[in-house]
Order: C-alpha cells, then sequence, then structure tokens
C-alpha cells in the first residue's frame, strides 16, 4: 500500500498492484483494475516513486528472512 493525497488534502492508502494506469490531465488520475478512478495531488512520477520504494522495502524484507 502506497500513501496519497486526495486533492481536498485527505491522505489515504491505495494498493498499488490493483493500478491500471496513471494519467495527468492535468491532474493526476489513478484507475484501478475495477475502473475505480483516484485523482490525487502527487504527480505521477512521484506515484511511480512511491510504488518503488514500496516494492523495495518488501524484497529487501523477503531476503533478510533466514
Amino acid at each position: 500500500m502506497i500513501m496519497l493525497t486526495k486533492l481536498n488534502g485527505v491522505e489515504f492508502a491505495l494498493n498499488d498492484e490493483l493500478i491500471e494506469t496513471i494519467s495527468e490531465m492535468p491532474d493526476t488520475t489513478i484507475t484501478m483494475t475495477n475502473k475505480n478512478l483516484y485523482i490525487v495531488q502527487e504527480s505521477t512520477s512521484e506515484v511511480v516513486d512511491k510504488i518503488v520504494d514500496f516494492r523495495r522495502e518488501v524484497f529487501r524484507g523477503l531476503t533478510n528472512v533466514k
């Protein structure tokens, strides 16, 4: 899950595995696999960076398992 900010300033957690597309028109709009839409304050590149950072942390934890 990644933390994002709605246009009204409310933070929420989004399941990044269900993202289908991210576009800027001009607001960043995230379309989910179930066709729900989320409009967020973060840019497309910020959302992608959050996804990469989150997944990096998840996989880092997996490599430390004994």
